[in-house]
């Protein structure tokens, strides 16, 4: 079975969100995934679990990606 990787990108404010990738977050935060669903629902939640609590207007982008 393909697993997929939860991305989460923590992003500030003033960086637009077809900006806010790897390179220009403030914090990245991974785990796995077997659904696109649960991928998609799993972003904020780990974002949430690694202490991010939306302060100064920064907001998360969820990214799935492929696991090699």
């Amino acid at each position: 079975m393909n697993q997929i990787l939860v991305v989460a990108l923590i992003c500030a404010a003033s960086v637009q969100a077809p900006d806010c990738s790897r390179d220009t977050a403030m914090d990245v935060v991974t785990g796995p995934a077997h659904t696109l669903q649960e991928c998609l629902i799993q972003g904020p939640v780990l974002a949430a679990n690694s202490g991010f609590r939306g302060e100064d207007g920064a907001y998360v982008k969820t990214r799935c990606e492929q696991k090699r």
